[in-house]
C-alpha cells in the first residue's frame, strides 16, 4: 500500500469532513471542537463540489461550511502555511456568513448563530493552548454580549504529547498530525468515527485519480507559498534600500517618519511579520503594532 496522503491537505481534509457520504465524521468534530450542552445529531453540509478548476486556483478556499440542527452556520478552514492575516481573514469570513443569511426585507430575528473555526498547522496566537475561543464580551465585567459570534482556533503544534486522547478533539488533531501512528490505529479500535475518517483517507490515497488531484493541489500551495516568500523577500530588501535612502536613524526627522510610515503600510500589505517591518524601517515595534491594527 502507498503512503497515506496528508489529511491537513485542504483538499483531503475536505473529502472527508465535508462528503455528504459520511456525515458522522463531521458531526464528531464538530461536538469534540464545540462541545454544546445539546449535541449536533444533523448537518446539512454545503458547497460540495471539487472540480479542477478550484484545486489549481492557488485562491480558492476548498473550506467546509456546513449548518447543524442546533440551527448554527459553521465553516471550518485548514491552513498549512502562516500567511500573518488568520485573525482579520477569519473575521471577514464570519461577517460575510453571518450577513448573507438576511435577504431584503426579512426581520433580524431569523440570523443564526454563526462559526469559524480556524485549523493551524503552525504556532500563531500568544496562548500556550491548542484550542482558544472567542466571542464578543464586555472587556470591564466580561458579561458576554451574544453568542451569535463564535471564533475558534486551533493551532496543531500547540497539542502537547501525552494530551487525553479521551478527549474526542484531541482524538482528531492526532489523527490529522499522523494518521498512521500507533495513537490512532489505537483510537480506530474504539471510535468508529475515526475509522471511518482512517477508511476514507486510505480509499483516497490508493485512487489513482485522487492522487493527482492531491499532487496538483500540492503544487498550487507550494507555488502560492513560494509566491509570498518572494514577495517577503522583496518587500524586506525594498524597506531596507528606502530605509537608507531616507537616512534611518534614531530620532527620525518627521518628514522621515511619514517616508518610514509608508512604507511600513506597503510591507503590511505584502505579508510581512511586525518584527521584519519594524527591522527594515527603523520604526519602534509598538508603531507596526498600531499600523497593523
Amino acid at each position: 500500500m502507498r503512503g497515506l496522503l496528508d489529511p491537513k491537505m485542504d483538499f483531503v481534509f475536505k473529502n472527508i469532513f465535508g462528503s455528504e457520504k459520511h456525515p458522522n465524521i463531521l458531526i464528531s468534530f464538530l461536538n469534540a471542537t464545540l462541545k454544546p450542552k445539546d449535541l449536533i445529531t444533523e448537518v446539512e453540509i454545503k458547497n460540495t463540489d471539487l472540480n479542477k478548476g478550484y484545486i489549481e486556483d492557488k485562491f480558492s478556499r476548498l473550506d467546509v461550511k456546513a449548518t447543524t440542527s442546533n440551527n448554527e452556520i459553521i465553516n471550518i478552514e485548514i491552513q498549512l502555511k502562516n500567511e500573518y492575516n488568520m485573525i482579520k481573514r477569519s473575521l471577514y469570513y464570519w461577517s460575510k456568513l453571518y450577513s448573507e443569511q438576511l435577504n431584503e426585507g426579512e426581520d433580524y430575528s431569523v440570523l443564526k448563530r454563526t462559526i469559524c473555526i480556524n485549523i493551524l498547522n503552525f504556532k500563531y496566537l500568544k496562548t500556550r493552548m491548542f484550542h482558544s475561543v472567542y466571542r464578543m464580551k464586555e472587556i470591564h465585567t466580561n458579561e458576554e454580549l451574544s453568542d451569535i459570534q463564535e471564533i475558534h482556533f486551533i493551532e496543531i503544534p500547540k497539542l502537547e504529547d501525552g494530551s487525553d486522547e479521551k478527549d474526542m478533539l484531541v482524538a482528531w488533531i492526532e489523527f490529522l498530525k499522523n494518521p498512521e501512528s500507533e495513537k490512532v490505529r489505537s483510537l480506530e479500535m474504539s471510535v468508529d468515527e475515526i475509522r471511518e475518517a482512517k477508511d476514507e483517507l486510505i480509499k483516497m490515497s490508493n485512487d489513482d485519480t485522487q492522487r493527482e488531484l492531491y499532487e496538483m493541489r500540492a503544487k498550487t500551495l507550494r507555488d502560492k507559498i513560494s509566491a509570498l516568500n518572494e514577495a517577503e523577500r522583496k518587500g524586506i530588501k525594498k524597506g531596507r534600500e528606502e530605509g537608507r535612502k531616507e537616512g534611518r536613524k534614531e530620532g527620525i526627522e518627521e518628514g522621515e517618519k511619514n517616508k518610514a510610515i509608508k512604507i511600513a503600510k506597503s510591507l503590511i500589505n505584502l505579508g510581512l511579520d511586525k518584527e521584519s517591518i519594524a527591522k527594515s524601517t527603523g520604526l519602534d515595534l509598538c508603531e507596526v503594532e498600531k499600523l497593523m491594527n
